[in-house]
C-alpha cells in the first residue's frame, strides 16, 4: 500500500470514529450548549425574580448564591463516569428511604407539613427532593439488569420501588412532590418498553385509584383545589384566589405585556407566591405573550439537546436515566403553566430555574449534571 493510499485511509478512519480525539469541553464534561441555555433561563429567572419580589435585593442575592451552588453541583456531578452512579444507585435510594421514614418520626412541621429534617453539617434538609433524582436511578438501574421490555414480574417490582417512596411523600403531605417522583418513575418504565396494553390496563385502572385517593387519601384543602379548577368563583377569596388573580394578571399582559417593573398584580400584592409557584403569571403580565414563548423557547431547546443526549447513548442504564430526567424536567414546566393558567389543580410545582427557591434549583442542576456526565463519559 502507497503512503497516500494509507493517508487517505487513516482520513476515513479519522472521520469515521465514533470517539474522535476529545475537546476541551469534552474534557470538562461539559455540554456547552446546555450550560449556555441554562445560564440564559437563571439570568431570566433573576430578572423577574427582581421584580415579582418587589425589587427585594436580599432575595436576589439569596437566589443568586442559590445559582451558585446549584452550577457547582452540576459540575461535580458531570465529572463522574455514569458506571458509578450505576453502582452507587442501591445506596442513594435505601438512603433516601431512610431520612423519608425519619421525616415521618422525627421531621419539623412547618406549615402544617412535615416535610424537613436536621441533620449534623446539613442542617435542615428535604429528603424528598433526593427522590426526585433518586426514583428514576433506581428504577433505571434495576431494569437496565433484566431484558427490555420489561417482564411481568419486573413491572410489579418497579412499581413496588415506585409507590413506597411515593406514599411516605404524600403522607407528608406534599402532593405535588409526591406525583413528581411517581412521574420519574413511570417515565423510566416507559422509556422500557411497557406494551400499550399494559399503558391502557394502567389509565382504566386509574379511575378506581383516583376515586380512593379522592375519598381516602385528599385532604380537604386538596380536593378544595380541584374543585376550583372547575370554577373557582366557588371559593373566590379562598382557595379560588390564586387562580383568579394569575388569570387576571395572564390576561392584562396582552399581547407585549405591560413593560418591566410595571406589573400590578404582584407589586399590589394581588397575586400571591407571585414570586414562587405563580411567578409566571408576573413575567407574562409584564413581558406578555411574547415574552413566555421566548421563554418556553428556552425550555424546549433544553428539552431538544437533553433528549438528543438520551437517544444517542448506547448503555441502557444511562439511556433509562437520561430520558426520565428529560421527561421530568418537562412535567416541572407543564404542570407549572398548566396550574398558573388554569387547567391544572394548584398543587406547588415551581417554575424550573425560575421560581424563587434553592432546593429545587439544586435538584434540577443535579439532573443536567447527570445527563452532562452521561454525553461526555461515553467512552467509561
Amino acid at each position: 500500500m502507497s503512503l497516500s493510499s494509507q493517508y487517505r485511509l487513516s482520513r476515513q478512519n479519522s472521520y469515521f470514529d465514533p470517539f474522535p480525539e476529545a475537546t476541551l469541553w469534552q474534557r470538562l464534561h461539559i455540554d456547552p450548549w446546555t450550560t449556555l441555555l441554562l445560564l440564559t433561563t437563571c439570568c431570566i429567572g433573576l430578572t423577574i425574580l427582581y421584580s415579582a419580589s418587589a425589587q427585594d435585593s436580599e432575595m436576589i442575592l439569596r437566589q443568586m448564591t442559590s445559582y451558585g451552588i446549584a452550577f457547582v453541583v452540576m459540575f461535580v456531578m458531570a465529572q463522574v463516569p455514569p458506571r458509578i452512579y450505576y453502582i452507587l444507585t442501591p445506596i442513594f435510594y435505601a438512603l433516601g428511604l431512610v431520612l423519608l421514614v425519619l421525616v415521618d418520626l422525627i421531621g419539623e412541621v412547618r406549615m402544617g407539613a412535615q416535610r424537613w429534617i436536621n441533620l449534623p453539617v446539613f442542617g435542615s434538609v428535604q429528603p424528598s427532593e433526593f427522590m426526585k433524582l433518586g426514583m428514576p436511578m433506581m428504577c433505571a438501574w434495576f431494569l437496565s439488569k433484566r431484558e427490555l421490555p420489561p417482564s411481568f414480574s419486573s413491572i410489579l417490582i418497579t412499581l413496588a420501588l415506585i409507590v413506597l417512596p411515593v406514599l411516605l411523600i404524600a403522607k407528608e403531605p406534599d402532593l405535588g412532590t409526591s406525583l413528581l417522583v411517581a412521574a420519574s418513575g413511570f417515565f423510566v418504565l416507559f422509556l422500557a418498553g411497557l406494551s400499550w396494553w399494559m399503558i391502557g390496563g394502567a389509565i382504566a385502572l386509574s379511575i378506581p385509584v383516583a376515586i380512593f385517593a379522592w375519598n381516602f387519601l385528599l385532604h380537604d384543602y386538596q380536593q378544595l383545589r380541584v374543585l376550583t379548577l372547575f370554577d373557582p368563583e366557588i371559593d373566590a377569596q379562598g382557595a379560588g384566589w390564586n387562580i383568579i388573580q394569575s388569570q387576571t394578571a395572564i390576561g392584562a399582559g396582552g399581547i407585549t405585556g405591560k413593560g418591566y417593573l410595571d406589573g400590578t398584580q404582584s407589586h399590589l400584592h394581588f397575586l400571591p407566591e407571585g414570586h414562587t409557584d405563580f411567578i409566571i403569571a408576573a413575567f407574562s403580565e409584564e413581558f406578555g405573550l411574547v415574552g413566555v414563548i421566548l421563554l418556553l423557547f428556552l425550555y424546549a431547546c433544553l428539552l431538544s439537546r437533553a433528549l438528543y443526549i438520551t437517544f444517542t447513548h448506547p448503555d441502557t442504564y444511562s439511556r433509562l436515566l437520561a430520558g426520565a430526567i428529560t421527561m421530568s424536567f418537562f412535567v416541572y414546566i407543564f404542570v407549572n403553566v398548566g396550574m398558573v393558567s388554569g387547567i391544572l389543580p394548584v398543587v406547588g410545582v415551581p417554575l424550573p430555574f425560575i421560581s424563587y427557591g434553592g432546593t429545587a434549583i439544586v435538584t434540577l442542576m443535579g439532573g443536567f449534571g447527570l445527563l452532562m456526565s452521561i454525553n461526555t463519559h461515553r467512552t467509561a
